[in-house]
């Protein structure tokens, strides 16, 4: 089949190298003129990587990454641990594959080389999708130039602001979650003493939450950061902040996450907005994927992580003979509860890393920090649904 995939993020260049790895014809159409470097850390987790073995890119993406030590949380303050998760061989005994960290621009690249290695015209770029509409044998994606491109299937994975997924469903107003996020990436030189742990530690406190890990084989040190307020409500991940505002939001934190954002050299911030899960992903031959389909607030590190899912799982349903629109439905169908679920535990998540009173601190930390000490299998095992699924079976 002829697939026609809108938007060149990690979701559709994964939904791609899957296209081609099940035997059809792909063409990528992302609006920007270039894949460049936007963004910072984003976390590969198990269920995730998974999918890059069955790529046979694995090996690529862990070459440029950096391999945690462990999951962990500790008071934003004080810097006291609550409880950690081993990962490294462990991660890979009871997952069946490694956690990696890697920083967004070298994921993508490793994703777009390796589909044009494998289709030379796989990818266009300045070629923006803004609608689509059905025809008697398959879809047509109308792009902003005014031109035409007509396929088997469509795949939004044109993300949170989809202009397909608002002809497919209608317009969606996001909820403001009264959260705002800082984001930056320091090199490790610059932190001395002060340079965060080699693993993925999420620091909690009153209103507030960051988390810390390394990036470019630990070369980089990864900095995000969500603090509860109302004065700033831009959703966009190229707006800047100060630094003196990002230090005025962490005051008093940990010397870590002090050192860190006093040596970035640019503090981006933008406001967090969540979205009711969607009940239906397809019209026809077009389906939704990646935060087109289920968005999900950054609480769990599985945003991207679940588009690379739906990319493998789209595909291989396209590949088990019924019809294309069958297919797609057995697609929505085996993907909506999974992800579903993930933008719950996400959202809840906000909750326990934001806990404002001495009373909920406790409440909340204190029975974590007792099964982490006495217990940590049971940590483990609360991660099971999550990395140990494994979409490609």
């Amino acid at each position: 089949m002829k697939i026609i995939i809108s938007g060149g993020g990690i979701g559709g260049l994964t939904a791609a190298l899957c296209a081609l790895h099940f035997g059809h014809q792909v063409t990528v159409l992302e609006r920007a003129p270039a894949l460049g470097a936007v963004g910072a850390g984003i976390q590969v987790p198990p269920n995730a990587m998974k999918i890059f073995a069955a790529l046979k890119l694995d090996a690529a993406l862990t070459d440029i990454g950096f391999l945690p030590h462990a999951i962990e949380t500790r008071m934003g303050v004080s810097g006291r641990q609550i409880f950690t998760i081993p990962l490294g061989a462990q991660a890979v005994a009871r997952w069946g594959a490694p956690y990696l960290h890697i920083h967004r621009a070298d994921y993508i690249a490793v994703l777009q080389n390796a589909l044009r290695a494998q289709q030379a015209d796989a990818l266009r770029l300045n070629a923006e999708v803004k609608a689509y509409r059905q025809t008697a044998n398959g879809v047509c994606a109308h792009l902003a130039d005014g031109s035409e491109m007509e396929g088997d299937v469509l795949l939004a994975g044109d993300g949170i602001h989809s202009p397909l997924r608002t002809q497919m469903l209608g317009a969606q107003k996001p909820i403001f979650t009264g959260n705002v996020a800082w984001r930056a990436v320091v090199p490790m030189d610059r932190l001395g003493d002060d340079a965060p742990r080699p693993t993925a530690c999420a620091w909690m406190g009153a209103g507030k939450h960051c988390v810390t890990y390394r990036l470019r084989r630990g070369r980089l040190a990864n900095f995000v950061g969500v603090v509860s307020r109302d004065d700033w409500t831009v959703e966009s991940w190229t707006e800047q902040g100060t630094k003196q505002e990002a230090l005025a939001d962490f005051d008093g934190w940990h010397p870590t996450i002090c050192r860190i954002l006093d040596a970035a050299d640019t503090h981006y911030r933008w406001a967090l907005f969540d979205r009711a899960p969607l009940e239906n992903w397809v019209d026809g031959r077009v389906a939704l994927l990646g935060d087109a389909a289920h968005p999900m607030l950054p609480f769990m590190a599985q945003g991207a992580a679940m588009a690379v899912e739906d990319g493998w799982a789209v595909m291989q349903a396209l590949a088990q003979g019924d019809s294309v629109t069958e297919a797609l439905q057995n697609y929505q169908a085996r993907r909506l509860r999974r992800t579903s679920r993930a933008q719950a535990v996400s959202r809840a998540n906000g909750t326990t890393f934001h806990q404002s009173t001495r009373l909920g601190q406790i409440a909340t930390y204190a029975p974590l920090y007792m099964v982490g000490k006495f217990a940590p299998k049971l940590i483990h095992a609360r991660q099971d649904w999550l990395y140990g699924h494994d979409e490609t079976r």
